[in-house]
């Protein structure tokens, strides 16, 4: 197997502005692009100027640099979509670009490059480039697995011509969960929903090149399939089955258990069950994630994540009144006045997977725990690892929502991977503690 080329997308918008840094010949003419430019549809075409130069192309633009030196700098690319911390920023990148009408009536913006090149840029996005070697090498090993799987599901889904289904919807029930459904134009994207990847806007370190280039090709797999790795920033000190965030497929290597070396005492870790989930969720158990030693969090966190001061346990409130308001606009169902939120079913690591609003006009059933998170929060609540309090202050129904964690928790937990890195674990031993009965194997040289 050679080094695969892979295609991210980067941003959709109507209409796009960036500067071609160096020449790039666009494919299929014999011009080339240099300059700040802009891209916008007219009449079901792209059209491209680039310094005064008006260049129409079909429904597809590829630029193509001629050398390596070239970059480009896409203009306002938003960041942390529907975060708490959603942000505009400039971005830069090597290697070539497509500009491509979608389905959807936009311009997408596409970066083709190897997928080595594409993990530096993740490792650096997800986390700091100055984080400790053995985390950035087991990063590299994960976001490199989690690449290879998706693209090859997206190609057996393509081949066997299916419908991949992420939504269960009845009258009284929405069952949601986020994963393979929105990309068709490329492999993966460039936010939250895949993996973080920021170009080379992100500082490469001499770390970050060693721990990707020190794993060249390495992978997790289990019985001769590349393990599906999937990462969050927190998991609360238990992990997550793979089946109760996405699809329901049981994967052996993404089970539940305590983020630590044995299971603490005086706790049962069936968190499915209420009474121990709330006793669970309420204190504050020993854990790898458990810690709020700053030197290690700014391994894990960029400056946009530490604005999220407390995330292994949390409290947020809201009036009844303004509930009902999030809830409104967030699923567009009016409940009227929300007047109780009632777990009815957890996955292993206390999170939520169905939960029932109750309101005066109406109520209904939501899950997964991303859309729950959805739906409870402007932007997202950290998780869906919560207990429900309902309190009365001045006569008025207040909600508490407590919490763990920050992520769906499945796979490797980012803070419990940093801590156990700066304890002196190898970046094996760290994949082995978080994917259970996977093997390291090399796929390409």
């Amino acid at each position: 197997m050679n080094e695969p080329i892979i295609e991210v997308g980067i941003i959709s918008a109507y209409e796009i502005s960036f500067e071609l840094v160096g020449e790039y010949l666009l494919q299929g003419t014999d011009e080339y692009l240099c300059g700040n430019c802009t891209a916008k549809i007219r009449d079901s075409f792209i059209s491209v100027i680039c310094d005064n130069r008006n260049l129409f192309v079909d429904h597809i633009c590829h630029l193509v640099p001629v050398d390596d030196s070239c970059k480009i700098v896409l203009r306002d690319v938003t960041i942390g979509v529907g975060f708490h911390w959603q942000r505009n920023e400039d971005q830069v990148f090597n290697g070539s670009l497509k500009i491509k009408l979608d389905g959807k009536g936009q311009i997408v913006v596409i970066n083709s490059l190897l997928v080595e090149s594409y993990l530096k840029s993740v490792i650096s996005s997800e986390m700091r480039a100055t984080s400790s070697l053995e985390l950035l090498k087991a990063h590299a090993v994960i976001s490199r697995s989690w690449l290879l799987a998706q693209i090859g599901k997206n190609k057996s889904i393509q081949q066997k011509g299916d419908h991949y289904q992420s939504e269960f919807r009845t009258n009284d029930e929405i069952i949601k969960w986020y994963d393979r459904e929105d990309h068709v134009d490329f492999d993966v994207c460039a936010d939250d929903h895949c993996q973080r990847y920021q170009g080379i806007t992100r500082l490469n370190t001499a770390l970050v090149i060693d721990a990707v280039d020190s794993t060249r090709g390495e992978v997790l797999m289990y019985i001769n399939q590349i393990c599906d790795a999937r990462f969050s920033k927190c998991c609360g000190g238990v992990t997550e089955e793979f089946g109760n965030v996405w699809e329901p497929v049981n994967h052996p290597y993404l089970q539940s258990f305590a983020d630590n070396k044995k299971a603490p005492k005086g706790y049962h870790l069936d968190l499915k069950e209420e009474a121990y989930a709330t006793n669970w969720i309420e204190q504050s158990p020993p854990a790898f994630c458990n810690t709020s030693d700053a030197t290690i969090l700014k391994q894990v966190l960029n400056d946009y994540d530490l604005e999220t001061p407390n995330f292994y346990r949390w409290t947020i409130s809201y009036s009844a009144k303004k509930l009902s308001e999030i809830v409104l606009k967030k699923s567009g169902i009016d409940f009227g006045l929300i007047t109780d939120l009632i777990p009815l079913e957890r996955g292993h690591s206390g999170r939520i997977i169905r939960l029932f609003i109750v309101g005066e006009k109406r109520s209904m059933i939501v899950g997964k725990e991303l859309e729950i998170r959805k739906w409870l929060s402007p932007t997202h609540l950290y998780s869906s690892a919560f207990v429900v309090e309902k309190q009365e202050k001045n006569k008025k129904v207040v909600f508490a929502l407590h919490g763990a964690g920050w992520g769906h928790g499945v796979g490797l937990c980012q803070i419990g991977a940093a801590v156990m890195g700066a304890k002196g674990y190898q970046y094996n031993q760290i994949l082995e503690h978080y994917f259970r009965g996977a093997q390291l194997k090399r796929r390409y040289e």
